[in-house]
């Protein structure tokens, strides 16, 4: 794929580094769990990489793509340490590489909005509000709290803001298996795609009878379907080609419940399996309409 033909997006901020060390704890993350489920909002830790902390399967790594509402138990903050893009030139090209696709998913989402094509859930949005994509270092300061590098690419619904450590791109070839620009695209498209879930009021909308963690695999599978909606509406300009499809098939199926949890106790799954994440993600990208990807009008939950 090529993004040096892309727009940058100006809805960008550079935090800078932060003062935190550490991470988030378990005690704060088991917190989070206790707190997910809907009431306006998602509130969900899906975590996006190989970062070494707690999750719900007793593991030291972490998940893909993620909504964050309140995070309890932090206290850390962030300061204002010069300029994160700027600190190494890796940084630089992963903030300069997520400017531009987030440019490229505003036009996209733009569209999409103004055509009408998005699943309709009662009050359906007539225009399309950019996000702004944070990048810090170490820890940062959002609506939904303070968090650090160890919560990985995440969104918040409070302040409408995407945060991602530029950094993470290393881990998720080192620590994933996940190379390649596509994967890291992907990364930004799911995030988008959350931010999408609350302009249309998708997040409203729980599923009597389900858990938490039922009703956060639909939100996650949804996520990464707008994601392909997204690849298949620029695929044209960014010269998607199979080897770039491959890579974002290969970053879903890495960050699947039950490849993370090595199986695990499926009751416990909070995003989707790899086979579930793959094939939701390759939906929208297949189809290029957002319609496509409501998973809330999957009434059997067995069956999405």
């Amino acid at each position: 794929m090529r993004v040096d033909n892309q727009r940058p997006s100006d809805n960008f901020q550079d935090r800078g580094s932060g003062s935190g060390g550490g991470g988030v704890g378990a005690m704060a993350l088991f917190g989070l769990f206790r707190l997910l489920g809907f009431r306006g909002m998602l509130i969900a830790i899906v975590v996006l990489g190989a970062i070494y902390l707690f999750n719900p399967f007793h593991l030291r790594e972490a998940i893909f793509g993620s909504v964050v509402s309140n995070l309890p138990g932090q206290t850390q903050s962030a300061g204002a340490g010069g300029s994160t893009c700027a600190a190494s030139p890796e940084n630089q090209q992963a903030c300069d590489f997520s400017r531009r696709i987030l440019g490229s998913t505003e036009t996209v989402w733009a569209q999409q909005f103004r055509d009408g094509r998005l699943p309709n859930y009662g009050a359906p949005a007539t225009s399309y509000t950019d996000p702004t994509l944070v990048v810090y270092s170490r820890s940062v300061d959002t609506g939904c709290g303070a968090a650090t590098s160890a919560v990985g690419p995440f969104y918040c619904p409070q302040d409408g803001n995407l945060y991602v450590d530029p950094s993470f791109y290393q881990l998720m070839a080192q620590r994933l298996q996940a190379p390649g620009d596509f994967a890291q695209a992907y990364v930004i498209a799911h995030e988008v795609g959350h931010h999408v879930q609350k302009l249309i009021g998708a997040m409203d909308h729980p599923i009597s009878g389900e858990s938490q963690n039922q009703t956060s695999v639909r939100t996650e599978l949804q996520a990464d379907c707008f994601a392909g909606v997204w690849g298949h509406t620029a695929q044209a300009s960014l010269a998607i080609d199979d080897a770039d499809l491959r890579e974002a098939l290969n970053a879903a199926h890495q960050i699947g419940d039950d490849t993370l949890s090595r199986g695990g106790d499926p009751r416990e799954y909070t995003h989707g399996t790899s086979e579930q994440r793959m094939r939701w993600f390759r939906r929208g990208f297949d189809s290029g309409d957002a319609r496509q990807c409501d998973t809330w009008s999957v009434a059997d939950y067995g069956q999405l």
